[in-house]
């Protein structure tokens, strides 16, 4: 599973990328957690608002901090 946190960097994006750490922890999934500040980068998800959440290309998160309790709902195996 691939996670990315969106963001440039602001603290909301740095706490949106520690609630995913956590919940992967805590899921026991096998995930990369990367982080991506570049703008460019971010306006390829087609996102205009951050922090974001993307989850195996899919955009799950935009302009807030999700729940862990979120964020683990869209980790686990079904």
């Amino acid at each position: 599973m691939d996670i990315k946190v969106l963001g440039p960097g602001c603290p909301k994006c740095k706490e949106v990328e520690k609630l995913a750490m956590d919940a992967v922890r805590e899921s026991g999934v096998a995930a990369n957690v990367e982080k991506i500040s570049d703008l460019k980068d971010i306006m390829n998800y087609g996102v205009f608002s951050t922090p974001a959440v993307v989850i195996d290309g899919v955009v799950k998160s935009v302009g807030k901090v999700p729940s862990k309790k979120e964020i683990l709902s869209w980790i686990k195996p079904a």
